[in-house]
């Protein structure tokens, strides 16, 4: 499995308006193959701070989510982009296991 965290940073005042959208992109990737974990949270400290942390079965169920005809209906990468005033900062990780993951997967 793989993971990624990314951090965004919202224009002053509007990350309730990036979480709501990234919340919907959530939505659309509820049961698409490969995604097993795509959490969005606030940062405590700084409403215009939003986190996602995601876990895939593999680097070609990212891509293919992506990629997908089924999500291009939803929130566009540009709908999110609009709403940063940074660059996103992604760090990848390799999964090794926990809670909410599936069992067969982890060592």
């Amino acid at each position: 499995m793989i993971g990624r965290l990314m951090t965004m940073t919202a224009h002053a005042g509007r990350g309730g308006e990036l979480a709501a959208v990234l919340l919907r992109v959530a939505r659309r990737l509820q049961g698409f193959p490969g995604c097993e974990i795509y959490l969005i949270s606030q940062d405590a400290a700084d409403s215009d701070t939003v986190h996602v942390t995601e876990v895939w079965r593999d680097d070609a169920s990212a891509r293919a989510a992506l990629a997908a005809p089924s999500l291009a209906d939803g929130p566009a990468p540009a709908d999110v982009l609009a709403l940063l005033s940074t660059a996103p900062r992604r760090m990848d990780l390799a999964v090794l296991g926990g809670v909410g993951l599936p069992v067969d997967d982890q060592p």
